[in-house]
């Protein structure tokens, strides 16, 4: 990112940013990208911003050692070859065929057993007394973090959220899925309501993507998500009556090899169309971060509702908020201060890099810092900054305990606006 794609940023979000999607969705398949179409500005500026999806080329994926020993010559998944290297670890399942809280049931297993239960599968004609079982989720990365079967195209690379629970070492959003043909994934939009990207080492997917919005039409009379986008139940107006303002979807077939790019709160519903292996992040970043501050706010809101019977009774209410917002969420008012206090730090600490020797920083910060260059810190810093501000005027972050702020936000805010102040000024 350079200087005028920086100042060009900033400017959007300080403009009015888009409220519908209505011309994009008319009648628009989206942008098939080949390597050397767009620089990283380019794509920042096209897909990013305005929050696009679009398709990458298999030639963003065909050095990945993934797609050469996962596969075998006929394209389909090399089970010798996984069982050999990944057989006794345990992996995350889910029974496609059984509903359980708008999602499907999951269980552990070790893969060699999961994948014997594919190859029965398959040679029953894709079909088991057991169901149609998907492995989905698995944390590889987190197992094997010098795996070396696929790097995050340059496109993708600040990734805030992968950058945060890799410094807290507790977590990460970097998933392996392996689901035979029939296996699916309901209609959801993703966690926090952040980016997404998905690369097939094998097989094919069709998606079907829907704008943000249009999910408001795919909710019954109470207001709970319908669980298959295609359903027919939909039609019952009595119980879904916004279904018919509903835009049809945005289908998509992904090839093997090529990578779609999910942006924020597109709720989406996705079926293997035969035997299929991919590599889903989801990721974050100064883009869409005010759209993850929204989604907290609104999931709190939503907790505060539930239990409010109970406000005027019940000693610390407002904390038994945030402890419930954590359980159905996975983080809170408190954690998502840390979060940003971290990019923030980092962003600050690489702007000092690159003000004295630029060659520390690709040894000073993890790889997904080694393509950014100081316009990006920067414009991190103002997006932190941005929503550091609107959280400092909301009433329930005022009620944290200060003393688990640390440092003060306050104080932060201070710092960041000092190095932003004096880079645009």
């Amino acid at each position: 990112m350079n200087e005028e794609a920086l100042r060009s940023a900033l400017v959007f979000f300080q403009s009015d940013r888009p409220s519908s999607y209505g011309e994009f969705h008319k009648g628009r398949k989206l942008d098939y990208l080949r390597k050397g179409d767009l620089t990283y500005s380019e794509f920042f500026r096209d897909f990013l911003l305005p929050n696009y999806p679009c398709i990458l080329s298999p030639e963003f994926t065909e050095s990945w050692r993934s797609r050469q020993r996962w596969v075998r010559g006929d394209g389909k998944p090399d089970f010798e070859h996984l069982l050999k290297n990944f057989g006794d670890y345990i992996v995350p399942v889910a029974n496609c065929d059984v509903k359980e809280y708008n999602a499907n049931p999951k269980h552990n297993i070790p893969l060699r057993d999961y994948l014997s239960y594919w190859s029965e599968h398959r040679e029953s004609g894709y079909s088991s007394p057991k169901g149609c079982l998907y492995m989905k989720d698995w944390h590889m990365h987190r197992v094997f973090p010098n795996h070396g079967v696929y790097s995050t195209p340059l496109f993708f690379q600040s990734d805030w959220l992968n950058e945060y629970w890799d410094t807290i070492e507790l977590d990460d959003y970097r998933f392996v899925y392996m689901g035979p043909k029939g296996s699916w994934t309901p209609f959801h939009a993703d966690v926090f309501r952040s980016y997404s990207w998905s690369a097939n080492v094998c097989g094919r997917k069709k998606w079907l993507l829907f704008p943000p919005g249009q999910e408001e039409h795919l909710k019954d009379r109470s207001g709970n998500l319908v669980y298959d986008a295609q359903s027919p139940i939909l039609q019952d107006r009595d119980h879904y009556p916004k279904y018919s303002q509903c835009c049809q979807p945005i289908e998509v077939v992904q090839e093997a090899g090529e990578v779609i790019f999910v942006p924020s709160s597109w709720h989406h519903q996705v079926y293997n169309l035969e035997d299929t292996i991919s590599i889903n992040h989801n990721w974050l970043n100064g883009c869409n971060i005010d759209t993850m501050w929204q989604f907290l706010q609104g999931e709190l809101t939503a907790v505060q509702e539930e239990i409010g019977e109970w406000k005027n009774c019940m000693e610390g209410w407002h904390q038994h908020c945030q402890l419930l917002l954590k359980s159905c969420t996975g983080i809170n008012y408190c954690e998502f201060y840390n979060f940003l206090k971290i990019i923030a730090k980092n962003r600050i600490a690489a702007l000092e890099t690159t003000s004295g020797d630029s060659s520390a920083l690709h040894s000073t910060f993890p790889a997904e810092l080694s393509a950014l260059r100081p316009c990006h810190s920067m414009f991190d810093l103002h997006r932190t900054e941005d929503v550091l501000t609107l959280m400092l005027a909301n009433e329930d972050f005022k009620r944290l305990d200060a003393d688990l702020l640390d440092p003060h936000p306050e104080d932060l805010l201070h710092e960041i606006k000092e190095i932003t102040d004096s880079a645009l000024s």
